[in-house]
């Protein structure tokens, strides 16, 4: 976990893509995208059933490294409205053990804003937590602090001849977009005009990658 100060207050990013709150003692992660792979197979194209188990394996290992007690889920949670009916036994009780150990949020996104009651925790549009405003996608002129996911940000460069591609955190001043959490989500390049289109106004848009124990920070755009 690398500690970072956003919005006058301490976070740790981890390697997995989430993100743990110090003073809410809460972990945050956007776009798991359950059930992509059993979505993809009722149109004949077909994956590997075990998306959701890894997904939730890593998600149920960031919150025993961090002792969260709050998990809040920035939306696209479940691939579409009824992935929540598809999982299956292991993954299905391996959720509902997670949203039992703790205070779990959904907030609903845009594959999953009519989804189907969840076994634990509580949906929301949005919410409001410490002064910070949680949601899924980042509302383009937001000047208060936000939390988002949506995007799936993945930063791409050069070093030393090789490309590097890594899911990345796009942080401006006073919001924070997070990586796609999922283990069958893609990614879009944190530098495309839709992010930085998204994060406006800002005085300068950077990628954050936890690497190690050291954060690595990348100048995506900056005012002129």
């Amino acid at each position: 976990m690398v500690p970072f100060s956003f919005a006058n207050q301490e976070w740790q990013l981890l390697t997995s893509g989430a993100l743990y709150w110090e003073r809410e003692d809460a972990l945050l992660v956007a776009d798991l995208h359950l059930e992509k792979a059993s979505f993809f197979a009722r149109f004949g194209q077909m994956l590997p059933p075990y998306d959701s188990r890894e997904t939730l394996e890593r998600l149920a290992l960031a919150i025993r490294k961090t002792g969260a007690r709050r998990v809040y889920c920035l939306g696209d949670s479940f691939h579409d409205e009824a992935g929540a009916l598809r999982l299956e036994p292991y993954a299905s009780g391996m959720l509902a053990a997670l949203t039992r150990a703790t205070d779990w949020v959904w907030i609903t996104g845009n594959h999953d804003e009519g989804i189907a009651p969840v076994e634990g925790g509580a949906l929301a549009e949005e919410l409001q937590m410490g002064g910070i405003t949680l949601r899924h996608q980042a509302r383009p002129g937001e000047t208060g602090l936000e939390l988002s996911g949506h995007f799936h940000p993945k930063l791409r460069v050069t070093v030393r001849g090789r490309r590097i591609v890594r899911p990345c955190a796009v942080a401006s001043d006073n919001r924070l977009i997070l990586p796609a959490y999922g283990a069958f989500t893609g990614g879009m390049d944190a530098a495309d005009p839709a992010i930085l289109a998204a994060m406006q106004p800002a005085q300068s848009i950077k990628a954050l990658v936890a690497a190690g124990e050291k954060l690595v920070q990348y100048p995506l755009w900056a005012a002129a």
